[in-house]
């Protein structure tokens, strides 16, 4: 199916002014001013943006697809993700992962789960292993998993966290490398996300791996880096080496503007730019409350709703909407190696494509080319919604 959207005022994400857009099956074939021959061509959809903005459909890069939990006994652990909570919020490209538990929540559940939501119309990607170490794989190596298990793209770990296996220096290196090794082999990202808890030792483990091997500081991307400011001005430091930070948008409305002003805090120091850092949801992810003891007093858990809001509350303190979508746009495509086909509106790119009304609004979306969302109303569900 051709479609011809018109009129749409464009953030690519840099600014491109009102232009039109033919798709032809999942890929964005042309932008011009006036594309209005196509319109009476037969089999070409045409729909009239009438100037809303259209922006590259998002990138999460932390999502726990097939739910998280568990830190409260059995009966906390998170649901699955369905299709339209990620539609509905924007979202057209997500990285799946696990987080504490590894044993009642497999990579190999993972990866059909990431499978089963490209098949139902997005773009999704996989992380082996979780918080624990050694790392749990479904081939019995990280090295394998990535090179052999498509959608699998790199290894998840944590750090500095009473739940993680306190991976040493020495440790991120080997594990680092074996996913670095696999990347190249495979042409994937071999990205190691690391959860980030409020621990001591902050980012002294991946600040060691740097300084002890010659891993690429872009291969190690720390994530919940809004925790305090302590963190952020470690993030800061790795940023200017060359690296890459992660903020979770949160889980309600006082999280939210608690993590805007730590994205804001990370850009006011020196060195740091939007092009070094991105924002996840950790949707479908637990969000546990624990004591001083480490007993956990309260648990909620994330949804993609926040990452939009993030951008709105971004733009209403100043920011440019052109900056504020990178975060969840560009940059995170860069890291998956994907830049031109994800997270821009250029020709030869998906047909991801989010349309916003004039109070910033989810008015549409479309999703590889499909029809996601058009005024506002959900077109596309997942198997069983």
């Amino acid at each position: 199916m051709i479609k011809l959207l018109k009129n749409a005022d464009i953030y690519a994400p840099n600014p491109l002014g009102h232009k039109d857009i033919l798709i032809v099956g999942s890929k964005i074939c042309r932008i011009q001013d006036d594309l209005s021959i196509y319109e009476n061509l037969p089999d070409v959809e045409v729909f009239d943006l009438d100037g809303k903005c259209v922006v590259p459909g998002y990138v999460d890069l932390h999502v726990h697809i097939t739910g998280g939990g568990g830190e409260k006994g059995p009966a906390s652990r998170v649901p699955e993700s369905q299709l339209s909570s990620f539609l509905m919020n924007g979202v057209t490209t997500v990285v799946g992962l696990l987080g504490t538990d590894g044993v009642t929540r497999s990579v190999e559940n993972l990866v059909a789960k990431a499978r089963a939501l490209t098949e139902e119309g997005i773009t999704a990607y996989a992380l082996t292993s979780f918080y624990g170490y050694p790392p749990t794989t479904v081939t019995g190596s990280v090295e394998k998993d990535i090179m052999m298990i498509p959608p699998i793209i790199g290894v998840k770990t944590a750090a500095s966290d009473h739940r993680s296996s306190n991976i040493t220096g020495e440790e991120l290196i080997r594990l680092a490398t074996s996913a670095r090794r696999a990347g190249l082999l495979s042409c994937t990202p071999g990205l190691v996300v690391i959860h980030m808890g409020e621990g001591k030792k902050g980012l002294e483990p991946v600040f060691y791996a740097l300084e002890h091997s010659d891993l690429p500081p872009d291969k190690l991307l720390p994530t919940h880096m809004h925790r305090n400011h302590s963190l952020i001005d470690q993030g800061a430091e790795l940023v200017r080496k060359g690296g890459y930070i992660d903020f979770t948008a949160g889980c309600d409305e006082e999280e939210l503007f608690k993590n805007v002003d730590a994205v804001l805090y990370a850009l006011g120091q020196p060195g740091v730019s939007l092009e070094h850092i991105t924002l996840s949801s950790d949707a479908f992810g637990s969000q546990p409350r624990f004591d001083e003891n480490g007993k956990c007093v309260g648990l909620t858990y994330a949804s993609p709703e926040y990452l939009h809001k993030t951008v709105q509350a971004l733009v209403k303190k100043g920011m440019p909407l052109e900056q504020a979508i990178m975060l969840l746009t560009s940059t995170p495509a860069g890291l998956l190696g994907k830049t031109g086909i994800k997270g821009c509106i250029a020709v030869n790119g998906d047909a991801d494509l989010l349309v916003l009304d004039g109070n910033l609004e989810i008015d549409g979306l479309f999703a590889k080319g499909r029809e996601a969302i058009w005024e506002k109303e959900l077109k596309m569900k997942g198997t069983f919604e």
